[in-house]
């Protein structure tokens, strides 16, 4: 069995447990990211993974575990956000055991699914990832089930592990990894691994500014805890003792970031990299974003850990991007309230050459003269400067405009 925290051996173990059971995903140099950011940016795309995550690794390796042991059990339960989920449950079917998962009651519904579509049981239980745990507990003392922590686990991070052996297999110059933490099963195991292949390779951690637990933990802050944050994957109140002990010891630096970085780096990566991941995905992208001049110069290495997002979600989050980027924008005009007005805005909008998705009058609610009109029209332009161009064009006409 593994040592209580695990060593490189035990990530080479679980190596050869996972080959050809789950994806040696693609490590690729991202040349555009590299170029905006002012370093050189690799990513690992475990969103490419059967399940869209890493996490089927750490499930597998524990699963395996228990196999090999040749313990008798009535079958696994967990508690997960939904990745460990998907992992367990899939690779539970192909081993023939009985699998329980326990989610929180706002677990995104594309997680939900996807796990029963695997042939769990999803029980529905609590607001947040510690209540549905001690709900997964409680059954599995009950049913004789044996409990797969998502990340808490010797066996799970040794399973984790094996994306850094990868990654610097595929990518050595990597001096920099910049990994997103939630219970921090991933990043004791890429630690561990990295550090003893590459004692001298820089470690950061990065969390949500909503769900800072470790990064208390770990440096004395009290950073408040929220109830909700778009990285749903890393949204964990109470860090583990395993994965506490051996970040500890390993990591260097520790970062948070706001849920606008967070949109903002999943829409690079659609836009860029013409791939989808989940907030917990674009953690580590939106710390290098947050502060470039930190990892100016530097090798970074990145994991895109998950790719299940709701496409209701990544639609909105794609529209606020395109705000934040003022590709898209809400236009007020102040008009005469006389025929013809409105044709003469979208003529000048159009001459600006920005496209108008949407037009809204204002004239009950409006501050202005009752013989004016208020016209908020939401345009699709080139960027902040295009916006720019076309309000000075309004104000040419002698329209009073302005960007909201």
């Amino acid at each position: 069995m593994p040592a209580a925290t695990p060593t490189l051996r035990d990530i080479e173990t679980a190596s050869a447990r996972l080959a050809r059971q789950v994806t040696d995903t693609p490590c690729l140099e991202s040349r555009t990211l590299g170029d905006i950011l002012g370093t050189r940016v690799f990513l690992k795309f475990e969103n490419l993974q059967f399940t869209a995550s890493f996490k089927e690794r750490g499930a597998l390796n524990k699963l395996r575990g228990l196999v090999e042991s040749g313990t008798t059990v009535n079958g696994v339960i967990a508690a997960s956000a939904g990745n460990h989920a998907q992992g367990l449950a899939h690779h539970a079917r192909r081993l023939g055991l009985r699998a329980v998962i326990v989610m929180p009651e706002h677990a995104p519904t594309v997680k939900v699914e996807r796990t029963r579509s695997f042939g769990a049981q999803v029980i529905l239980q609590g607001h947040t990832f510690d209540e549905a745990h001690a709900h997964a507990l409680r059954i599995a003392a009950e049913q004789g089930l044996a409990f797969v922590h998502p990340f808490d686990d010797a066996e799970v991070i040794a399973g984790q592990g094996t994306v850094a052996l990868e990654m610097l297999r595929a990518q050595p110059e990597i001096d920099t990894l910049v990994i997103a933490v939630g219970g921090g099963g991933l990043l004791a195991g890429m630690a561990t691994a990295a550090r003893a292949l590459r004692p001298d390779i820089r470690i950061v951690g990065v969390q949500s500014t909503r769900f800072p637990a470790m990064v208390n933990a770990l440096t004395g802050s009290a950073h408040p805890i929220g109830s909700s944050t778009i990285a749903e994957g890393i949204a964990v109140g109470q860090p583990g003792t395993l994965t506490r002990e051996v970040l500890a010891r390993l990591v260097d630096d520790w970062m948070l970031v706001d849920e606008g970085d967070i949109e903002q780096a999943i829409v690079m990566l659609l836009e860029i990299e013409k791939t989808v991941v989940e907030g917990a995905g674009a953690a580590g992208l939106a710390a290098v974003v947050k502060d470039p001049a930190r990892f100016a110069g530097r090798r970074v290495g990145l994991v895109l850990c998950g790719g299940n997002i709701d496409p209701l979600r990544l639609q909105a989050i794609i529209g606020r991007g395109m705000v934040r980027a003022g590709r898209l924008a809400r236009v007020r005009v102040a008009a005469r309230d006389i025929p013809g007005m409105l044709a003469r805005i979208t003529a000048v909008v159009a001459e600006a050459g920005a496209n108008i998705e949407e037009v809204h009058h204002q004239r009950a609610f409006s501050t202005l003269p009752v013989q004016s009109v208020e016209v908020e029209v939401v345009v699709q332009t080139r960027d902040r400067q295009h916006l720019s161009a076309v309000i000075e064009a309004l104000h040419a006409r002698g329209f009073e405009a302005a960007a909201t």
